[in-house]
């Protein structure tokens, strides 16, 4: 660690001194009367208006996965990497109705997870169980994602030590994130994300406008990623990637943006937003304006083709011994950018990281607390021991990402992202389809579960990746090696498929079949609390449940 970077080290440490101030002072802002409460700890009261949530949805959906790997995997496979522009653009039409009446319901009954959704609407400890566990285990990943973006700024600013020294960042920021969530709760994400989105958009918009002028425009940029990403690998006698979308991942260029469109709003982390919204108008006004950060999200994607223009060459992550492509944005900005602005630009990236972290974590403890805690340990858990459980739990949850990132050490850390959301994806029919129809059976959604979820990860431990490792290299599927029972319908095709995308078909086709067969045996479907009218609840209806009181 002899080459800091002290002037992008120092503006960076102010910056984040800042919003670790803010995270702390953050447990007094918009209050109720006490924090021991689930509602007021992890929902921020329910009371969110339209700015705030715009910024505490974007900063919580718009992460490290939009500021390090998607620009990383433009940059190593070229036009695949852009499935993130039309995923996030046709995201917001999809889940407007379905967002709606998640909020009207949870409202209504008080819910504050989409378990908690699950087993009011089925009667189904079990199912509500199965998804609070998918959306736990799927969330862990994602929240180590943000960790590497973070990890690799500060790689880049020279702190790149060997074995455990290497992941010392990783360990601060655990800390730093742990204290302000478990003081201020919800409320520290969304005070923290004014400043992370208004540092985003400055840089990027520096960055796309000064970038290409200093490299040749934009004509230039891509003609030297097409030869670059043409050009036969060494290793592999193939080319890298492409410019245009081929034959063979066209397929899998739209199923990864439809499935990854269907998977958002299914982590809890997005639908704890919602739920901290003050009515339906709030939602309806960000599903309008959020698709803004879908520009920004583009620009950013395009980063990846100024870094190979630019002649970047990811970082050795000293820890590991392998070049460590989440370094590609990091590096670029540092050697095209003075120092003071490089500084700002990292510190974006990493409170960019920590945001979304701290809404996850908090997501992942409501979980915790609402379906397995109180489910299965304490039942008669009181609001005060609720919310101290979910602060607990919230604890070991970021840490539980800091083993994971250990233990995975993904080279592509969007793959972190990607195999979670083949997990969350199959939570789509006992969460999504619900708020519209009890036609399934809670036998049959357990078992289409069971399915999607063990075939789908059954599918991605076989699928080697192309740095080496044997197994959950990647969640793209060649149709060729499709097996079902030891048939291959598509035997010899090299057309890839996203592994979610298949997964989650079968989980529907055994849930359906699986729902015949205990209609045609009457066997019991459980009680629904719900009625019709709690789905169009709003904000200023006489009968909703206080907030607060359980």
């Amino acid at each position: 660690m002899s080459n800091l970077q002290w002037p992008e080290l120092i503006i960076f440490t102010i910056l984040f001194a800042l919003v670790t101030v803010l995270g702390f002072m953050a447990s007094r802002w918009q209050r109720g009367s006490t924090l021991d409460h689930l509602d007021e700890w992890g929902l921020g009261g329910r009371k969110f208006g339209s700015w705030i949530t715009w910024f505490l949805l974007g900063g919580d959906l718009y992460t490290a996965y939009t500021f390090v790997a998607v620009p990383a995997l433009v940059f190593s496979a070229g036009a695949l990497g852009l499935y993130a522009l039309p995923y996030t653009i046709v995201v917001y039409p999809i889940v407007l109705l379905p967002a709606l009446r998640m909020w009207s319901v949870s409202r209504v009954r008080g819910y504050v997870t989409p378990a908690d959704f699950v087993r009011g609407r089925f009667g189904s400890p079990i199912l509500a169980l199965l998804v609070a566990i998918t959306g736990i285990v799927a969330t862990m990943p994602y929240i180590a994602l943000q960790l590497v973006g973070l990890e690799a700024v500060l790689r880049t600013m020279g702190i790149n030590g060997s074995g455990v020294v290497g992941h010392l960042p990783l360990l601060v920021a655990f800390i730093i994130l742990a204290f302000y969530t478990y003081q201020s709760g919800l409320r520290a994400p969304a005070l923290i994300a004014f400043v992370k989105d208004i540092l985003i958009y400055i840089v990027i918009l520096v960055a796309i406008i000064y970038l290409p002028s200093k490299l040749g425009g934009w004509s230039h940029i891509f003609d030297t990623a097409a030869k670059k990403l043409g050009t036969p690998s060494p290793t592999t006698g193939k080319p890298a990637g492409s410019i245009l979308l081929t034959a063979n991942n066209q397929l899998q260029y739209a199923t990864l943006a439809l499935g990854s469109a269907l998977a958002l709003f299914l982590y809890p982390h997005s639908l704890t937003s919602v739920l901290a919204s003050r009515g339906r108008n709030v939602i309806k006004r960000n599903m309008v304006a959020l698709p803004a950060y879908s520009l920004v999200l583009g620009l950013l994607a395009l980063l990846g083709y100024v870094a190979i223009t630019a002649g970047i060459k990811p970082l050795t992550n000293a820890a590991t011994g392998k070049p460590d492509s989440n370094t590609v944005v990091p590096l670029l900005f540092d050697g095209q950018f003075s120092s003071w602005f490089a500084g700002i630009a990292f510190a974006a990236i990493g409170i960019g990281a920590l945001v979304p972290a701290a809404i996850m974590s908090i997501a992942a403890a409501n979980l915790w607390t609402r379906n397995i805690y109180k489910e299965y340990i304490r039942k008669n858990a009181t609001p005060q021991q609720e919310a101290k459980q979910a602060k607990l739990a919230s604890l070991v949850v970021k840490l539980g990402a800091v083993v994971a990132i250990i233990l995975l050490d993904p080279q592509y850390s969007i793959d972190l992202q990607l195999i979670g959301g083949v997990l969350i994806l199959q939570t789509l029919p006992a969460v999504a389809l619900a708020l519209y129809t009890r036609w399934f059976h809670r036998w049959g959604l357990i078992a289409g579960w069971i399915v999607g979820i063990g075939w789908g990860l059954l599918i991605l431990y076989g699928i080697p990746g192309a740095n080496g490792k044997q197994h959950f290299g990647t969640s793209a599927l060649p149709l060729g090696n499709l097996s079902i029972f030891g048939w291959h319908p598509f035997s010899g095709s090299q057309v890839q498929i996203y592994v979610g995308f298949v997964a989650l078909i079968a989980n529907l086709v055994v849930a359906a079949i699986v729902t015949v067969i205990a209609r045609r045996m009457k066997v019991f479907n459980g009680t629904d609390d719900t009625n019709a009218e709690d789905y169009h609840a709003d904000e200023n209806d006489k009968d909703l449940r206080p907030i607060g009181v359980h």
